[in-house]
């Protein structure tokens, strides 16, 4: 009975045809609808979520199924098995934040990576068991859809169960990450079976991949909500899974987790409202301290990409990313977290008058940054036909995460645990964190960069954007709404501009190369920075309404092969 119920709600689902989608794949070209728009790391998860939209649901649901299909679609960072943060804004003016990131397990120590030598041992807060944070993802978007959500829960987990099942076409991404990962996968017998055909070899472009253990989870999910993954058969099989290999995860621990609606980070830059996540994630007191710093330069005069410019972005970031490892972490563990300081704008006027316009400031090695990050996160946005918008980043740490697959659940485990600062009292010149508010505990959350974030106008959401990339995230975030605001770009071509990066330690600007001429880096040195050349940084997706035209603008970072902005 149940299954002609669920076939008879995916055939509904299909009927709605990709002719009736606007769809583009990354481009300074914004795609244009009418009704709605998701822009993501991967077309089939933006389709599942545009679909969503046609048929009546609104962001909330959008998110959800897009984000249950991320984890089918895009398992470099889509996932069941990690955590992240939504940002809700509604075009009532309701604003909203779900914090689901992972938590340490109860047995957690602080010094529980720490070998005799009181040095971090074999890498073991990043890679094995004990890196596990107990997973947040399906406990965030069953809270988000019981307050917020109008589908029925189990239609919006259906397309990720029929992908899942049905089977996927593998993409270059999807093929080369695979490869690109196969040592990490070869020490777990259930993430070769899951990645690579059963006598070990590739798959090739355009084969069919089918993920069963993945569909049974999700099922469970479907029927029962978030009790399908964090008690019975699930819990049963992830505990025991992990401690087999070591790891101290229970099924108390996943039994007790929470997801938990915070308040959000609210800043104004130039007359528009900024709304992002709080702590456990750094990423929304950092940007709202940057901007406030910002604002009191005319950053349209100095023109875009300028060596001034640069020069004051890079002052900003110095300055933002010190504070934000000296004084940030979990709101649960830290009762005095200085956050109405560091985001006013009286704070800001001082820091700005310590910025000399024609030499950079020097980091002090005794003061913080943070270095060990993965950049191999995602980030989606969502806009539905009221006007109402959801910003969602979340993450299994390194691309696929721990790299271990429950076996027989078929899905991932992050390994975020990585997060938190590893050896107490260590804070060097190299980016290593020791201070206080990011310390291992039991049940705590580990510090995040994720700044998943929604501009908004006259008391109304306008876009939302975020990005992955670790430690480049909060940067990122505040180049597209720089490139917006300040220089009237679309949200395309606000995504598409090149993108620099500065955190106070290690005393280098790392900048996309090709992205800024040669005239204009020789003027950013001679004010005595060093540059770091990298490939492309993050991959952010924007959402923005334009209210006058009545149309959604989509942007799909081209950084990004698979992704793209759909709307209908």
């Amino acid at each position: 009975m149940y299954k002609n119920k669920l076939l008879k709600s995916l055939l509904v689902l299909l009927t709605i045809t990709l002719t009736q989608l606007a769809i583009a794949q990354g481009g300074r070209t914004p795609v244009r609808a009418e009704n709605g728009m998701v822009a993501s790391a991967s077309r089939l998860a933006s389709e599942v979520g545009a679909q969503t939209l046609a048929r009546g649901g609104n962001a909330v649901d959008a998110a959800v199924a897009t984000a249950f299909a991320l984890a089918v679609t895009w398992p470099t960072a889509g996932n069941i098995g990690g955590g992240g943060f939504m940002v809700y804004y509604g075009d009532n003016g309701d604003t909203t934040t779900f914090d689901f990131r992972e938590k340490a397990a109860l047995a957690a120590t602080e010094r529980m990576y720490l070998g005799m030598d009181g040095e971090v041992a074999n890498n073991s807060n990043h890679a094995g068991a004990l890196a596990v944070g107990v997973p947040g993802t399906v406990a965030g978007l069953w809270k988000a859809h019981q307050e917020r959500g109008s589908l029925p829960w189990d239609e919006l987990v259906a397309p990720a169960v029929a992908l899942a099942r049905d089977g996927i076409p593998i993409t270059y991404a999807l093929r080369s990450g695979f490869a690109r990962n196969e040592p990490r996968f070869e020490q777990y017998p259930s993430s070769m079976a899951k990645f690579f055909k059963p006598d070990g070899s590739h798959y090739d472009l355009g084969e069919t991949w089918t993920q069963p253990d993945l569909a049974h989870t999700l099922e469970l999910i479907q029927t029962q909500g978030k009790d399908g993954f964090y008690r019975g058969e699930n819990a049963q099989r992830l505990a025991g899974f992990l401690q087999g290999m070591g790891g101290i995860i229970t099924e108390e621990d996943l039994a007790r987790y929470e997801a938990v609606e915070r308040e959000p980070i609210r800043g104004s830059y130039r007359g528009y409202e900024i709304v992002s996540m709080p702590p456990p994630s750094s990423g929304g007191v950092a940007m709202v301290e940057m901007l406030n710093i910002l604002e009191g330069y005319d950053l349209a005069a100095m023109g875009h990409n300028s060596a001034d410019y640069l020069h004051v972005l890079t002052e900003a970031m110095r300055r933002a990313y010190a504070d934000r490892a000296e004084h940030l972490g979990d709101p649960d563990f830290n009762e005095a977290l200085p956050i109405e300081r560091l985001t006013s704008k009286d704070y800001a006027a001082t820091l700005r008058a310590s910025i000399d316009m024609d030499a950079k400031s020097e980091s002090d090695e005794r003061e913080f940054a943070q270095i060990y990050e993965s950049e191999e996160t995602t980030h989606f946005s969502v806009a539905d036909s009221e006007g109402n918008m959801v910003s969602v980043t979340y993450t299994l740490e390194y691309g696929y995460g721990s790299a271990i697959v429950v076996e027989g659940g078929g899905y991932l485990l992050n390994n975020e645990l990585g997060d938190f600062n590893a050896v107490p009292g260590l804070t060097n010149r190299f980016g290593t964190i020791g201070t206080p508010p990011n310390l291992v505990a039991p049940e705590k959350r580990p510090l995040s960069s994720m700044t998943p974030t929604i501009v908004g106008q006259n008391g109304k959401p306008l876009f939302a954007i975020g990005s992955p990339g670790g430690r480049t995230i909060i940067n990122t975030t505040m180049q597209v709404i720089l490139n917006v605001i300040d220089h009237g770009y679309n949200i395309a071509q606000a995504i598409e501009a090149g993108r620099i990066h500065h955190q106070w330690l290690p005393d280098v600007t790392s900048m996309e190369g090709d992205s800024f001429s040669p005239d204009t880096v020789r003027l950013y040195q001679a004010k005595g920075h060093e540059i770091r050349e990298r490939g492309s940084q993050g991959a952010a997706m924007g959402v923005y309404l334009d209210r006058e035209e009545g149309l959604y603008l989509g942007g799909s970072d081209s950084r990004r092969g698979d992704g793209a902005a759909v709307g209908y």
